[in-house]
């Protein structure tokens, strides 16, 4: 756990000293914690056959997916990548993803699959969505990057109380912190994997 933990700290100032953290890690430190956020999620998950799952390219220092996402393409699961979406560019679309796929540059220099509208997958259609974060705390609350893009996102699933997808929140355990300021609209996580733990509220 890091120690940005004091709940008075705003919003802002634990999200810049939690990114400080994780991009603080080594190169060692990230292979390793690829390695066993790997192993943990096959542990935890049984998938379905063929399972659909909204994953990310890490970026910033974020928990390596690379990994994980070969394994999954390995064991015959179609991943689906987020493109920020090309006409109100505040929601995200989830696009399938295979290693020879296009790749283009988002404006914040990410890479994501070059826009082809026959291989994206409508966001209830996939069965998990792992989701990135730069911290969370004891009770599952989740705190992004600030741009606001999966909480868009997701609105109308917690709106509906849509079955699919399973929501997992993936982080290294250094972005854990004991309470984070709650806006209202947050809604928790029910379950975050970190190389270490697997979390379930």
């Amino acid at each position: 756990m890091h120690n940005a933990q004091n709940s008075s700290l705003s919003r802002s100032q634990i999200r810049k000293s939690i990114r400080n953290a994780r991009k603080s890690l080594s190169n060692f430190e990230q292979e390793q914690a690829a390695k066993k956020i790997n192993i943990n999620f096959f542990q935890h998950k049984k998938l379905p056959k063929n399972a659909r799952i909204g994953l990310y390219l890490s970026n910033d220092g974020e928990l390596d997916t690379s990994l994980l996402i070969q394994s999954l393409i390995k064991e015959n699961h179609h991943v689906f990548l987020p493109i920020i979406h090309p006409f109100n560019g505040t929601t995200l679309l989830f696009q399938r993803y295979e290693k020879n796929s296009p790749m283009t540059l988002n404006r914040y220099a990410i890479l994501e699959p070059q826009l082809n509208c026959s291989h994206i997958c409508p966001l209830y259609e996939l069965d998990y969505l792992l989701m990135p974060l730069v911290a969370f705390d004891k009770e599952g609350n989740r705190l992004g990057m600030g741009g606001g893009y999966y909480d868009k996102t997701l609105a109308r699933y917690y709106r509906e109380q849509m079955q699919k997808p399973e929501l997992i929140g993936l982080a290294h355990d250094c972005q854990q912190v004991d309470k984070l300021p709650i806006q209202a609209w947050d809604v928790p996580l029910q379950q975050i994997i970190t190389p270490s733990k697997f979390y379930q509220w």
